[in-house]
Formats: structure tokens, C-alpha cells, sequence
């Protein structure tokens, strides 16, 4: 089992180790401008064995940006997973092998955003109207990397509400050889609402999942959506073979610190919050020298002491602007401190 990162030197990873995965019973979804490197280093000293996904990136940004500021991350982050958004078979082959190649755990291909820009780009939720496309972008990464494939979807897309509809997109997807489905329990409205909209608005269907997995067990079904707490967590597990927990892991992340226990049997101590604080100091001084700013980090872990004495301290000095002009990780250990005043 994987021992928890407290401390450690921060490097790209450009080759895979050899070394036994966590099952996907517990992940922290992907999410745009949050699931950063910075956040997910944060997310892993409160739990080592949850799967950690990044931010989305696309084929373009892969294949004519800056390959290295998209795919960079610190070992620790293991175990890890690159979200590709993009519908070209050819060009998420090519993204795939990169992915392999810097040592990525999977690659999860995006068909589950609903936003504006990505539709205009042809990919996210609007695939889901094309499922031999997603099947043959699925066959197309498989045919030259050895990690898992998987896909990340909804139930449906504007007004088609049928189970039959998600259960023949999965058919054909799972036919190209892709065995890991993670299903946002609601459908995409590609039209007339906001993102933030589309993860609100539509009604949860976790009936739709249960039953998908019941029907496909030989198939891996993770759930996504509107999870906010352990309770919800065992309960989907009664059904499902894995959670994914988006916003609540975010904005209350020491939700996460009793996961490894709880549902990896995994025996090592539990962080406190301080060692939390503690782990992210060599951390802070590393991205400092590679030129990242404390801001970059700080506006992650925002919402550690959530719920506790001291949280509107810590929340003050980390995103007060004097504070952090010109800080350094110390700034953490001030904040900490304050947190323990009364």
C-alpha cells in the first residue's frame, strides 16, 4: 500500500513504476481551474491511496502547447489519471502515448462536459450522441498504450431521459475494449444552461447506475454527483464499484482523511490537519524556486479547517493580497498558528 507523501522532492515523472494500484473505489473528480497539480499534491497528503484525476486537457493544447506544463506533476500524485478532452481517434492516440510515456495511471476521456466551448470543439457530453465515435477514439488510444482507457459520461443528453439510451452507449464503447465507465448520475443540457447549471439542475438518477451495473457486471461502474458525504459514499458502494466525489472533496477536503482507513483497510495514522500543513511547507519552497507563486497553492486549501475553530483565520491570511504578496511557506505556519488561538 502506498505510504503517505508528507514530504518529497517534486519532479515531473517521465517513465511509469511498476508498483500495485489502489482500486478505484474512491476518486476526486476533475474539475476545470481546480484540480491542478497544486491542489491534487494537497489532496494526496490527506489521503494516499484515493484516485486523483487531472483538470481536463485537450488534444490541441497536448499536441501544439506546452506538453510539459499540461502533463507535470510530483510522484507523489500516484495514483493518477490525465482527463484528454478532444474526439479525433488519431490525435488521443497520440495524446494517450504522451500520457504513458510521463507515467499517467489512465487516461479518461471526457464525454461528460456540457460547457459551450467544449461543445464547439466537438467533444465532452455531446459525444454521447455519437457513441461509435467515442468507441472508435477508445479503440484508437487502447491500440498504443497499455494503461486503462476509461470514460467519463453522463446518462443522457438534453431530453433523452431513456436507461435504454446510457445502457447502448456503454454497449458500444465497452465493445471497442473500454471497461471502466464513470457515470454522472444526471443528464447534460447542451443548450440553455451553464455549466454550473448542468451540475444542479438536472434531476440525479443513481437509479440509472445501480441498475447499469447490475445489468453490465462484468463491467467497472463509478458514480458521480452531488456525493457530499461518507454516508453517501456507502451507500453508492452498495451498489457500485467505486465514487467519484467532485466539489465536496474540494471545498471540504478533510472529508477525505479517513478514506484510506474506511474503504482501503489502509492502517497508516491519520494526517491531522497541522501535518497537513506541515506536508505542503517543502512542497511551497520547491514550486517557489520553479517560479509558482504561494497564491497558486494557497487558494486550494482554502477550505482545510472547514468547520473547525480558527477556519475564518486560516481563510483570511490566505487570500488576503498583503499577506501573500511576496510570501513565502511560512505564511502557512502563521496561518496555522492563528488557527490555534482563541
Amino acid at each position: 500500500m502506498n505510504s503517505h507523501p508528507l514530504s518529497g522532492a517534486a519532479a515531473p515523472s517521465l517513465a511509469s513504476s511498476v508498483v500495485a494500484k489502489p482500486s478505484r473505489r474512491l476518486s476526486v473528480a476533475p474539475m476545470l481551474d481546480w484540480t491542478d497539480r497544486h491542489y491534487r499534491y494537497f489532496a494526496r497528503l490527506i489521503t494516499a491511496n484515493t484516485w486523483l484525476y487531472t483538470e481536463m486537457v485537450t488534444t490541441g493544447a497536448l499536441l501544439y502547447g506546452d506538453v510539459a506544463r499540461h502533463l507535470r506533476y510530483h510522484e507523489a500524485e500516484h495514483p493518477l489519471a490525465l482527463q484528454l478532452g478532444g474526439s479525433e481517434p488519431h490525435e488521443l492516440a497520440r495524446c494517450a502515448r504522451l500520457a504513458a510515456d510521463w507515467g499517467y495511471d489512465e487516461v479518461n476521456l471526457n464525454v461528460g462536459c456540457p460547457s459551450e466551448r467544449v461543445q464547439k470543439g466537438a467533444f465532452g457530453a455531446c459525444l454521447m450522441a455519437e457513441p461509435q465515435l467515442v468507441a472508435d477514439c477508445v479503440k484508437a488510444m487502447r491500440d498504443v498504450v497499455d494503461i486503462d482507457i476509461t470514460v467519463k459520461h453522463r446518462i443522457g443528453i438534453d431530453q433523452i431521459e431513456s436507461y435504454d439510451y446510457l445502457r447502448e452507449f456503454v454497449d458500444i464503447v465497452a465493445d471497442a475494449g473500454c471497461r471502466t465507465f464513470i457515470v454522472h448520475a444526471r443528464n447534460a443540457i447542451l443548450k440553455g444552461l451553464s455549466p454550473k447549471e448542468n451540475r444542479d439542475i438536472p434531476p440525479l438518477k443513481y437509479d440509472y447506475v445501480y441498475r447499469l451495473k447490475r445489468e453490465r457486471p462484468e463491467l467497472e461502474i463509478i458514480i458521480n454527483g452531488g456525493i457530499k458525504s461518507n454516508a453517501d459514499i456507502d451507500q453508492h458502494l452498495q451498489h457500485v464499484d467505486g465514487v467519484m466525489v467532485g466539489r465536496e472533496a474540494y471545498h471540504h477536503p478533510y472529508l477525505m482523511a479517513d478514506w484510506d482507513a474506511r474503504y482501503y483497510g489502509d492502517t497508516h495514522a491519520q494526517p491531522t490537519r497541522a501535518d497537513v500543513v506541515h506536508g505542503l511547507l517543502p512542497y511551497i519552497a520547491a514550486r517557489l524556486q520553479d517560479g509558482s507563486n504561494v497564491r497558486h497553492i494557497a487558494r486550494h486549501i482554502l477550505g482545510l479547517f472547514q468547520g473547525q475553530p480558527g477556519a475564518r483565520q486560516w481563510r483570511r491570511m490566505l487570500s488576503d493580497s498583503k499577506e501573500l504578496h511576496g510570501a513565502d511557506e511560512q505564511l502557512l505556519l502563521r496561518a496555522l498558528q492563528a488557527t490555534q488561538q482563541r
